[in-house]
């Protein structure tokens, strides 16, 4: 398993669709998963190399409970405040 990481920003520039067409290899344990709910993404930022999440934590405000913070991101999608965005940007 790969360490929790952040690899770069990015802008939403069109509305959700639905598109069963697979994208990449999907892990065995996930079946014949094809995540067909999508939407269009800008890069804003893509960081020369990716920004571990875990030292992060302490300094972000939308993860509310520190010592179980995976719940804060396992969501497809999360809206975070702009100061956590301008934090994540800042290290990347």
């Amino acid at each position: 398993m790969l360490p929790s990481a952040v690899a770069g920003a990015f802008e939403v520039v069109s509305e959700g669709y639905e598109d069963a067409t697979p994208l990449f290899v999907t892990p065995e344990r996930m079946g014949d998963e094809v995540f067909p709910y999508r939407m269009k993404l800008k890069p804003i930022k893509i960081f020369k190399e990716p920004v571990a999440f875990k030292p992060l934590i302490p300094a972000l405000s939308f993860i509310t409970n520190k010592k179980m913070w995976t719940g804060h991101i396992r969501v497809a999608m999360r809206e975070i405040p702009e100061e956590d965005y301008q934090l994540i940007l800042s290290k990347g």
